[in-house]
């Protein structure tokens, strides 16, 4: 319990622990309070939570509430009367789930809400001035329809006890029921919302603005403030109410609708029918008085949930076309007898079902889920799909049947089998009813035309499959299709080449640019040389020359036959035959001269290329080369007729090495015979090496250079070497990347 030690004390509520995430989950909330006598008093605090939302705080498990001793309407922070008195609340007494409201025939959607009780004593000396309880949170859902920055503003949730309240012990009066957590737009609205006052006082309803509450500032300092999401404790009055959306909505008329959503004064009965879905809050107050004098009033804010509900059941069936929700038409065409498919729902809630409809004058009913009715003859047929007959929960549905007459589509063809032109295609389609409007065809190679005798020209030959579609006045249409063997001779034959001269031998591609064919017609060549192919476009080769006549022959499947002659199209040329040798067959840069002799037949001119960049016309021409390589030589001769052959062979133009050692040398300064070194032509080499070793197997002179010899001493530096006899070593890279070892003695003579 907590006890006020002094009038001028205002009591605030301390929480031991508390979520620092803004109450986007609170959707409302009332408080109340009983007198026990003694200056004590019970309050009661109802937080309403959306149970359903994502990442959301859960309920407060201790509210920080802030209890102010000042007069109504007066701002309690600006008088010197504060202070505060920390004590620990009881935590959430009970957290109840709040059911959804019956509505009979209809399935609202899925809206799941939580109540938590708080319930703690609270001792408040009689006093001359009016005590104000207060708990606040930020911020309310950012979906709410009916007010401005919903997800910027915050909650309060106070009780005012009055020194005329004070003065009677007096209780306050508790609504009867919760809210409805979910109401059915376009749905007439009637909730009870009245309250029960233990002292038998008049209570007064009315609308009243929600009130705001804390600022939406999460920052670690300020959370705990009256700018902060979460005041600790609720800070003192005045409240300002929320701000609604003008002109829709306002404070007496929170949820438009039509009728308007009302509250009776007198009853508190709530009515009107919502017409628009979305989330609204609504602030009731019902004042309290006693023989004519007002002690108190009691506010709840909450979040009214408008959504659309299904119907509990819905007649339907499978249409062709729907007039209105519950009127639909189906067509037959030609077909007396007629199924219905029945699409109604929710089924589990359909215990009963009856088709009427009216047949040759008298009205007939059927049972079946989906019936078939023989309806007998063309005509429109009435009725009705009646579902949970002579219940409160039922539905009705108004069926048409219209039977038509039936539509027979039908044609002909007609076009020249063996001369390639358009196929005329003639309707013969009928109907019962007035006429026949439309027609579709498709020709089968992906041409199609809606007039009802076209023209269609076909530019392949084929088997065709032909479909047309006929349809009437009622909409009702027939298809047919037949099969058109298209497969007409070109009226001109044509092939490429048109003309031809060239050399023998001649491969000759010829085209067959006839239109239309293709390889289910018989072709047959005549090449002129005695050769022949059945092939579309063949590829043929000439070997002697001439002049040749190309006979052309094409067969139709259907049989029918067409020809022609291209006289002298090709004109074979005789050819020269190139031939050459050479001398020698084999040299080197060493002997670098090259005799070509001329061996071509029927040849009037000759080009000869010597691989290195040279070139000549004489018929036996002499060539030096300058360089070493694998050379190709070519042989370009042309006839008379200038028809040409060449020749193409292969020179090698070897690099040659020449390298050899003396056997002796005189190092004894007379000038002669000095140095002892290998003499040699030695153009190309790479990795060269020269050395020599006395008989002990040791090295005096080793060098890289072709052009350093040994001059006697131990490598070239040192003390002379004894006379006599020494081994002689030399390796090197050959230009074509041989290795090459030379060894031999060298006698040293002084």
């Amino acid at each position: 319990m907590i006890r006020l030690f002094s009038k001028t004390i205002i009591l605030w509520l301390a929480i031991s622990y508390f979520s620092p995430l803004s109450a986007n989950h609170i959707i409302g909330g009332v408080m109340t309070y009983k007198c026990l006598g003694n200056d004590d008093y019970e309050i009661t605090t109802k937080i309403y939570r959306d149970c359903n939302c994502q990442s959301c705080a859960f309920f407060d498990p201790e509210l920080p509430i802030g209890i102010y001793k000042c007069g109504t309407n007066i701002n309690c922070s600006s008088l010197d009367q504060t202070s505060t008195f920390a004590t620990a609340f009881p935590i959430v007494d009970s957290i109840t789930l709040v059911d959804i409201p019956d509505y009979p025939c209809l399935i609202p959607p899925d809206v799941c809400v939580q109540q938590a009780t708080y319930i703690f004593t609270v001792n408040l000396p009689l006093s001359t001035e009016s005590y104000h309880l207060t708990y606040q949170r930020c911020c309310r859902n950012a979906t709410i329809n009916n007010i401005l920055l919903p997800n910027e503003t915050g909650a309060t949730f106070t009780i005012e006890i009055t020194p005329e309240a004070q003065a009677v012990c007096n209780n306050s009066p508790v609504f009867n029921s919760f809210p409805p957590i979910v109401i059915c737009a376009d749905q007439p609205l009637e909730y009870d919302h009245s309250a029960t006052d233990p002292d038998g006082d008049l209570l007064l309803y009315k609308f009243c603005p929600p009130l705001e509450g804390a600022g939406y500032i999460l920052d670690g300092s300020l959370v705990e403030t009256c700018q902060g999401v979460f005041p600790n404790p609720g800070c003192p009055p005045p409240y300002g109410g929320v701000s609604f959306t003008l002109p829709s909505y306002s404070t007496l008329t929170p949820m438009g609708g039509n009728p308007v959503i009302s509250i009776d004064p007198l009853t508190g009965l709530i009515t009107g029918t919502p017409n628009l879905t979305g989330q609204f809050v609504v602030g009731v107050c019902v004042e309290e008085y006693r023989n004519g004098v007002l002690l108190g009033k009691v506010f709840r804010d909450f979040q009214f949930n408008v959504t659309p509900c299904d119907p509990l059941v819905v007649a339907d069936v499978l249409e062709d076309e729907e007039i209105t929700p519950q009127e639909f038409v189906l067509n037959s065409c030609g077909n007396t007898t007629v199924n219905i498919p029945n699409q109604s729902y929710q089924q589990q809630f359909i215990d009963d079902w009856q088709w009427d409809f009216e047949i040759d004058g008298s009205l007939t009913s059927f049972t079946e889920w989906s019936p078939t009715i023989d309806f007998q003859e063309a005509g429109q047929y009435n009725g009705l799909l009646i579902l949970n007959p002579n219940t409160a929960c039922g539905d009705t549905a108004i069926i048409h049947v219209n039977i038509f007459p039936t539509v027979e589509a039908d044609f002909s063809f007609d076009y020249d089998t063996c001369v390639a032109g358009p196929v005329v295609f003639t309707d013969l389609s009928t109907t019962g009813s007035c006429c026949l409007t439309s027609w579709s065809w498709e020709f089968g190679d992906g041409g199609y035309s809606i007039s009802q005798n076209p023209e269609h020209e076909y530019l392949d030959p084929g088997d065709y499959e032909v479909r047309l579609t006929a349809r009437d006045t009622n909409q009702c249409e027939s298809i047919t299709k037949n099969y058109l063997a298209y497969y007409p001779l070109p009226e001109i034959i044509l092939i490429a080449p048109d003309t031809y001269s060239g050399c023998e031998p001649a491969e000759i591609y010829f085209d067959n640019l006839s239109s239309p064919i293709n390889a289910s017609y018989d072709i047959l060549w005549h090449f002129g040389d005695g050769q022949s192919s059945s092939d579309l476009s063949p590829l043929h080769t000439y070997i002697n020359a001439g002049l040749f006549t190309v006979d052309v022959f094409i067969a139709s499947p259907v049989g029918c036959e067409v020809s022609n002659t291209f006289s002298d199209l090709i004109n074979i040329e005789a050819s020269p035959l190139a031939g050459f040798s050479f001398t020698p067959q084999e040299t080197s840069i060493l002997e670098p001269e090259v005799t070509f002799t001329d061996e071509s037949l029927d040849a009037a001119s000759i080009y000869w290329t010597f691989g290195d960049g040279f070139s000549s016309s004489l018929p036996n021409p002499v060539h030096t080369y300058r360089d070493t390589g694998f050379l190709a030589i070519s042989q370009i001769v042309t006839h008379l007729d200038g028809c040409k052959d060449t020749l193409i062979q292969y020179l090698d133009i070897r690099p040659e090495v020449r390298y050899f050692l003396p056997n002796a040398f005189t190092p004894n300064n007379d000038s002669v015979n000095e140095n002892y070194k290998g003499v040699g032509i030695l153009e190309g080499v790479k990795n060269f090496n020269f050395s020599i070793w006395n008989r002990w197997g040791e090295l005096v002179f080793e060098t890289q250079d072709p052009d350093q010899g040994w001059n006697g001493l131990k490598f070239n530096t040192g003390r002379p070497a004894p006379q006599g006899e020494y081994v002689v070593k030399v390796s090197y890279i050959d230009p074509r990347g041989h290795r090459v070892e030379h060894k031999g003695f060298a006698t040293l003579i002084r």
